[in-house]
């Protein structure tokens, strides 16, 4: 039988895992997916005077990691309070 704090760790580790995976893909696809492979079909639309896959591989990505960071600090307080984990 487990405890309860097992299957609280199990809980709060298994929510950190499902938003690390999260992130992990829209990183996958705004960085390697939007600015490799489909920047031929986005090229057609610009930008700032820019193709759009361009500003994707240039910018477009870097603004989407630091909302990632942001989105990941502001989850994993809320999933921390959840599983009260949080720092006083």
């Amino acid at each position: 039988m487990t405890s309860p704090d097992k299957k609280s760790g199990e809980a709060y580790w298994k929510a950190t895992l499902s938003l690390l995976t999260v992130i992990l893909i829209l990183w996958f696809v705004v960085s390697f997916g939007f600015g490799i492979i489909l920047q031929p079909a986005l090229d057609s639309i610009h930008l700032g005077g820019y193709p759009l896959g361009f500003w994707f591989a240039q910018q477009g990505s870097i603004y989407v990691f630091l909302i990632l960071i942001f989105w990941y600090a502001a989850r994993m307080n809320k999933i921390d309070r959840e599983h009260d984990v949080h720092e006083d």
